[in-house]
């Protein structure tokens, strides 16, 4: 016998990786250039220059058994100092390479810094729209996972709503702005008063309430007047999860980190409570020679004019058809209204023209489709008289 929880989960894959899976074979079938796939946030620019100099000078400059060989379970100490420099002289925070964890991306990050926290009973909440793969991450630490309502029509946070969900049992709230799958970033007044919140409740609870602020889109916001706040300098019990998956164009090499917030309550026993989960998950010693690219290059971008100019064109294409969407400061999804109910539906509708999108139902919003504008321009150049049928269909 083995566990039937594990079997559920692979024998049926996510929505996301689903629909790409099916591109993928439908692009066997009738050419790539046919398959219009919007379905997955797979980086569609070049890695920045830097990544490669940095490959290739430390290959050239390292020795093999050292550049290959174990690096500490945490990761190499010279990458987390440097990279925590990086970040204080980014964001004024007080961070040191003992508060960071070195990571395979942002998923290990994720359950690493979940089951860091778990105990029987708790509760993780989390804003909706979500990443679909939050709930997965905290059932599978054993705990129960609670979706937050947001604002209508801004997909702010509902902090009334977070007021009514707020109960001695939460452990953690977990942010991701900019958000996926939403593209909208939460500002500075929504983290102050999201701290105040929390603040306010954790010393009614007796407990800390931690913030795990997933950031793996920090870098992409593409308007010079967004800021994405750090957390770190509002809310001191905070565990901030990193991936270079997006900012550096680098999803397959999976690297990351956890900066575990110097300040939050008992902060060394908890920096020791992650290197436990990853020690249980086996998440030790992230890629040895990604971790030195990333130091080297880490603050750095791909080149966000095309997520911009994408964001744009496509955004204009789909606003001027009729569909409803929220204005994306960040990130590269657009969140689109479906035009009927069920969203399924409506993606089943699509793909007759080859359009293929993700319903918003497993990121907790039914109703809703999430469009990943991480393709190259001329996709969407061409895809727009496609979403014209499509957008016809419903005018009948």
């Amino acid at each position: 016998m083995f566990n039937q929880d594990m079997y559920k989960l692979g024998s049926k894959r996510s929505v996301i990786r689903e629909i790409f899976e099916y591109a993928k074979a439908r692009s066997a079938e009738i050419g790539g250039e046919n398959v219009f796939d919007f379905s997955i946030g797979n980086p569609s620019v070049p890695a920045p220059e830097c990544v490669n100099e940095s490959i290739c000078r430390i290959v050239k400059e390292t020795p093999s058994v050292q550049l290959h060989g174990y690096t500490s379970a945490q990761g190499d100490r010279a990458c987390r100092d440097k990279i925590a420099e990086n970040y204080n002289a980014r964001f004024g925070a007080s961070l040191s390479g003992d508060d960071l964890y070195l990571t395979c991306g942002a998923a290990a990050c994720l359950t690493i810094s979940i089951h860091a926290l778990a105990c029987a009973g708790d509760e993780f909440l989390a804003f909706a729209p979500y990443f679909a793969e939050y709930r997965v991450f905290v059932e599978g630490a054993g705990c129960k996972f609670t979706p937050v309502p947001a604002e209508d029509k801004t997909f702010q946070p509902d902090f009334e709503a977070l007021g009514r969900a707020l109960n001695p049992h939460v452990k953690g709230v977990i942010v991701n702005s900019p958000n996926n799958p939403s593209g909208v970033v939460y500002g500075e007044e929504t983290i102050e008063r999201l701290a105040a919140l929390l603040r306010r409740k954790s010393k009614e609870y007796g407990h800390p309430i931690y913030i795990l602020s997933d950031e793996p889109y920090r870098e992409l916001v593409y308007d010079k007047a967004t800021k994405v706040p750090c957390i770190f300098n509002y809310y001191d019990d905070t565990i901030v999860c990193y991936s270079y998956s997006k900012s550096l164009s680098l999803p397959g090499e999976r690297i990351g980190y956890i900066a575990v917030g110097p300040k939050a309550a008992d902060s060394k026993a908890l920096y020791a409570a992650v290197c436990g989960a990853g020690r249980v998950l086996g998440f030790v010693c992230a890629p040895a020679l990604f971790q030195r690219v990333a130091a080297e290059c880490d603050g750095k971008t791909a080149d966000l004019g095309v997520y911009m100019r994408n964001r744009d064109l496509l955004y204009e294409g789909l606003t001027k058809l009729g569909f409803s969407c929220v204005y994306p400061d960040g990130a590269f999804y657009l969140f689109v209204k479906s035009p009927e109910a069920d969203a399924n539906a409506f993606c089943a509708r699509a793909k007759k023209y080859e359009l293929l999108f993700v319903p918003g139902d497993d990121f907790g919003c039914p109703g809703y489709v999430r469009i990943a504008y991480c393709v190259e321009t001329e996709t969407i150049r061409r895809a727009l008289p496609l979403f014209a049928k499509l957008a016809e269909e419903y005018k009948k």
